[in-house]
């Protein structure tokens, strides 16, 4: 980056900002516990579950409320039934801990963000159900670090990305997205004309796994979230 530029970073919050995705994976190993198929193995359940997870978020969105409809939805298919009161209460009980939206901010979150807030221009863009991402950001107190807003969409594609930058007439060469999933940041990021900065997470949620081109010179690829200070 050429010394003084001043540009727009973009980013996500699940997973990026916050743990995520961790939480769904505990509630998930608990509900595999549970069923306790007889002859299904724990790989192949999980494989199930991603499809139900998958036909669910393209037909309903996200949010833990789908998460929890895509529960049922399996045990309804493994048992050919669906889940008696008792047993949806059950299910229901399982992920009861996602309910309170509490944020647990990656290492070095607050203060890098404080630090490129006097650099550049921050904003926010995360996908999902309003009250559910709202809650999230407001747990997390980083709101005021995002001088140029915070943005909750539905989907994170190529037109949530044109629509972004058109409403605010961001220049595609200054501006720069930031988040650990390569379908929902950096893919649609690229295609709109930004850099995009990948940050793996080994717990991002399956459903947000995409191919990346290693070759691809407007992708930056950091191993933590404070290391963006060496680069921006």
């Amino acid at each position: 980056m050429a010394p003084g530029t001043r540009f727009t970073l973009v980013f996500d919050a699940d997973d990026t900002l916050w743990e995520n995705n961790i939480r769904f994976e505990r509630v998930i190993a608990d509900y595999l516990d549970w069923l306790a198929h007889p002859t299904l193995e724990r790989t192949a359940l999980r494989t199930m579950l991603n499809d139900v997870e998958a036909a669910n978020a393209a037909a309903h969105g996200y949010g833990t409320k789908v998460f929890l409809r895509s529960l049922h939805d399996l045990f309804e298919r493994l048992w050919e039934r669906p889940a008696d009161a008792g047993e949806r209460r059950e299910i229901d009980e399982l992920a009861a801990a996602l309910l309170d939206h509490r944020v647990e901010l990656m290492p070095g979150v607050a203060e890098t963000l404080r630090e490129l807030g006097g650099r550049h221009e921050l904003a926010l863009l995360t996908k999902g159900v309003p009250e559910e991402q709202q809650a999230k950001i407001d747990a997390s107190g980083l709101a005021p670090c995002f001088g140029v807003g915070t943005y909750i969409v539905a989907e994170k594609n190529n037109e949530a990305y044109e629509l972004l930058a058109r409403e605010l007439a961001l220049d595609p060469a200054a501006t720069w997205m930031i988040g650990n999933s390569p379908k929902s940041d950096i893919l649609p990021a690229r295609a709109a004309g930004w850099g995009a900065v990948f940050i793996p997470n080994t717990n991002t949620w399956a459903l947000e796994h995409a191919e990346l081109d290693a070759a691809d010179p407007g992708v930056l690829q950091l191993r933590t979230f404070g290391e963006l200070l060496r680069h921006f």
